[in-house]
């Protein structure tokens, strides 16, 4: 069976044995489980269905049950993310999905927090004491049915004219397991597909298509009813397959599967993304120093 997941963690765990061209390592860091895993040939990117980069998983407990440590994760977040961003430069940081669909809304609710300083220059940074600051845009562009424009669009418009040495777009994911809903972060270089979750995609934002690196940050908030379907049953045949999904998808649509506290799971996950990439991004700044100006 197919099993749709955004995680590079669950779909090097769906391979039958090792394939060379992958590597993976797993470290605690502050008690907090953190997965790298590279995927550095073509052939082992048919595979495992994911491009050639690098993929960081990083485990956490639950959004909704713990909000305590959260200097520890924010440090943890900050330090892997600032290793695949260009060490100076302007930073331009786009929240993907639909802020009025609460699963979708992570990327637009998490823009909100992030610190933008393209426009502090000059007198008004000497003069406040902000000269340190890196130079920062943030947009939240909406969906193809709000706009009519494709994100992909409106961000490689946007990039040639403010030129930014990297992107980073954030954005809701798919598990193939409720247990990483709202428990797990996932940080790539390959940039993301908008909608892949929810079996919507739009096209590609990666470096192919900007012409600049593309950091993609992600949290899963949804599972396909029919992949789970699947996970809680491993050896339905075929047949069996084939009735679940029409029972499930009973007009042809799929179904997306969402915790009941996603409200919070949501609100939680947004704050501490938001506040790990503003520490990534101003680094000569302490965390009490980026809450105060955020």
């Amino acid at each position: 069976m197919i099993f749709r997941t955004d995680l590079a963690l669950e779909a090097s765990e769906n391979l039958p044995e090792k394939i060379d061209g992958i590597t993976q390592k797993t470290e605690t860091i502050d008690g907090i489980k953190v997965t790298e895993i590279t995927i550095k040939t073509n052939e082992a990117s048919k595979k495992i269905g994911k491009p050639i980069g690098e993929y960081i998983t990083i485990e956490l407990p639950n959004f909704t049950d713990n909000a305590r440590n959260s200097q520890n994760k924010v440090k943890t977040i900050s330090t892997k993310l600032q290793a695949l961003l260009p060490e100076s430069g302007l930073v331009f940081v786009v929240g993907l999905g639909n802020y009025a669909i609460t699963p979708d809304a992570l990327g637009p609710k998490t823009v909100k927090s992030i610190l933008a300083t393209r426009h502090i220059t000059g007198e008004v940074a000497r003069s406040t004491g902000l000269e340190a600051l890196r130079p920062v845009a943030i947009l939240a562009p909406g969906v193809l049915g709000q706009t009519g424009i494709e994100v992909s669009e409106i961000i490689l418009s946007i990039s040639k004219k403010i030129n930014p040495t990297a992107i980073i777009v954030i954005d809701a994911l798919a598990s193939k397991e409720t247990k990483r809903l709202g428990s797990t972060i996932q940080i790539s270089n390959t940039g993301i597909s908008p909608g892949a979750g929810v079996g919507n995609s739009r096209p590609c934002i990666n470096k192919d298509v900007i012409g600049i690196p593309v950091i993609s940050i992600g949290v899963p908030t949804v599972v396909d009813a029919i992949t789970l379907a699947g996970d809680l049953i491993p050896d339905i045949d075929k047949k069996m397959s084939a009735q679940i999904k029409n029972k499930i998808n009973p007009r042809g649509e799929p179904m997306m599967v969402t915790p009941r506290e996603i409200d919070l799971l949501i609100d939680r996950a947004s704050e501490l993304i938001a506040m790990s990439i503003n520490c990534a991004l101003q680094k000569e700044f302490s965390l009490n120093d980026i809450m105060a100006l955020v």
